[in-house]
């Protein structure tokens, strides 16, 4: 059982930056491979980023690719999402998610884990 908690979340100006934490419980983080998703009112949910495990690997939506790292300690049990050149279409409820047996595309799940969720919210 993994559980997760994140933080680092609120309300930032367009073009402002925020970073994103997630801290894992569990003796086995550094095997599951870590991602990022929002999901904004009326919207699915998306996936934004994750990471595999031992980092070596990133996959990256189109609508943040390079403004958007994804990165983790494994010896700290974090996984982090820095966030820069914010804009109000990143308004979403952000969740962290852990996949202990990735199928197909490694990135795309299904998660097995999933945190409660933090609020981003980029005024313009």
């Amino acid at each position: 059982q993994v559980q997760l908690l994140e933080s680092g979340g609120g309300l930032v100006q367009a073009g402002g930056s925020l970073r994103l934490s997630c801290a894992a419980s569990g003796r086995t983080f550094s095997s599951y491979v870590m991602g990022w998703f929002r999901q904004a009112p009326g919207k699915e949910r998306e996936c934004v980023a994750a990471v595999l495990w031992g980092g070596g690997s990133t996959y990256y939506a189109d609508s943040v690719k390079g403004r958007f790292t994804i990165s983790r300690d494994d010896a700290k049990n974090t996984v982090y999402l820095q966030m820069h050149s914010l804009k109000p279409d990143d308004t979403a409820v952000y969740y962290c998610a852990a996949d202990r047996d990735p199928q197909g595309p490694w990135w795309r799940g299904p998660y097995d884990y999933w945190g409660q969720g933090t609020q981003v919210t980029v005024s313009s």
